[in-house]
């Protein structure tokens, strides 16, 4: 499947999402050519297409859609509508993961809905990532759900990631995953320099769900480099950090850049791990910029800054982690440490999945960032390791019998 990611057609998406003019979220919705609204039933006529190569699995539906009243820098009435294409998967459909981009734009002000605003960069490419994954994923069958969005109104203020977390968790809908694409277009920095085989990916410690106790009782532990989100993180690094790839995947610990947010925090704020992939380094003469020439040097997020082979490559680092984690059986859930007695081992107890052929203790030293060993335990709902919870970080992750396996788990005291 990574293989067929197509720069060629990642630079079709993006040229095509520019040639709209603006895409600001408050710009026409009814020109058939020009403004948000054309691009909007572009990326749902899209997104229709591929649906009809998959058989049925796939569903496509402008959603949510609502009306913004005056809200920040939405300052009239307006429209917010996302696209969706939904593959339903073949087992465990009520598990979901999301892949996401924003299709609106802006220039420098963020209220200028008249003017030319391109948004090749920011985020036409992440646009280009969650397209580009639905058409070839469009053909296959996982065994969760995977939702493909292309959502609006972020530069205002993420109103319409926001609605769209929100509906899902007022669904109790199992969102497991979430990984939002937004200026993934460029390997090139404002001095030139060029990084084309890395990206960032943004993976908040705390989430922001907790309340003071529960944040207290993470400390207690030192959990706090544990988090789902950042369980979810080491799993993209994992499995996306590869040749097939040819990506490094650099995990930062911030939920995002700073004083800057993206679309996946909605999703933290329903209680959704979700993390954000960005370029390594940005050129802000690119982004969030009328589009002129000053002494010389052209500002604007125009096509002819990106890089398509590297937003294709962004694309793969997110094709491979969706389809491991749709492919896995989920996350183990009610995972805790048994502390009912002082012992040097370690007792974990957990909730059998049927989906599961067997199960992982993993394990690392404190202070390392990601998981060195494992300690395959079969088909059972609790383990003793014999090293003590006070000299090491665990967890547990479930395997499939195709051999994939979730992210980790990691465990409270019971």
């Amino acid at each position: 499947m990574m293989a067929e990611i197509d720069p060629d057609r990642i630079e079709a998406i993006i040229n095509k999402l520019v040639s709209f003019g603006t895409r600001n979220t408050m710009s026409n919705q009814t020109d058939p050519l020009r403004g948000i609204g054309a691009a909007r039933d572009w990326i749902a006529s899209e997104m229709q297409s591929f649906a009809a190569t998959s058989g049925g699995r796939m569903t496509v539906e402008v959603r949510p859609s609502y009306l913004q009243t005056p809200s920040g820098s939405i300052i009239q009435n307006t429209v917010i509508s996302n696209v969706v294409a939904t593959l339903k998967g073949s087992t465990d459909p009520n598990r979901i993961y999301v892949v996401s981009g924003h299709y609106d734009s802006r220039v420098s002000s963020v209220t200028n809905f008249l003017d030319d605003s391109p948004g090749a960069d920011d985020d036409g490419s992440g646009v280009a990532v969650a397209m580009e994954l639905a058409r070839v994923m469009a053909t296959h069958s996982p065994a969760a759900t995977i939702m493909f969005a292309a959502v609006a109104g972020e530069e205002q203020g993420l109103f319409g990631s926001t609605f769209m977390a929100s509906g899902l968790a007022n669904a109790s809908a199992d969102v497991q995953g979430m990984l939002n694409n937004d200026i993934v277009g460029s390997s090139t920095a404002d001095d030139g320099t060029t990084d084309p085989f890395n990206i960032r990916m943004f993976t908040q410690g705390i989430p922001s769900t907790e309340n003071l106790a529960e944040i207290t009782s993470r400390v207690d532990i030192g959990a706090e480099n544990d988090s789902p989100i950042r369980q979810l993180g080491r799993f993209v690094v994992e499995v996306s950090s590869n040749a097939v790839t040819q990506m490094n995947v650099q995990m930062v610990y911030r939920p995002d850049r700073f004083l800057r947010g993206g679309d996946h925090l909605p999703f933290i704020e329903n209680g959704y791990p979700a993390v954000r992939f960005t370029e390594p380094h940005e050129n802000f003469a690119h982004q969030h910029q009328d589009v002129r020439v000053v002494s010389g040097v052209q500002f604007g997020d125009l096509s002819e800054f990106c890089d398509f082979n590297f937003t294709a490559r962004v694309a793969r680092v997110n094709g491979v982690a969706l389809w491991s984690l749709a492919q896995a059986p989920g996350t183990p859930k009610g995972l805790s440490m048994d502390t009912s007695v002082l012992t040097n081992n370690s007792t974990l107890k957990w909730t059998g999945d049927p989906a599961a052929a067997g199960y992982e203790v993993v394990w690392r030293a404190s202070e390392d960032p990601f998981w060195t060993q494992v300690v395959p335990v079969g088909k059972v709902s609790s383990a003793t390791i014999l090293l003590s919870k006070d000299n090491a970080q665990f967890g547990v992750r479930a395997v499939g019998a195709n051999g994939f396996k979730s992210p980790a788990a990691f465990p409270f005291s019971d």
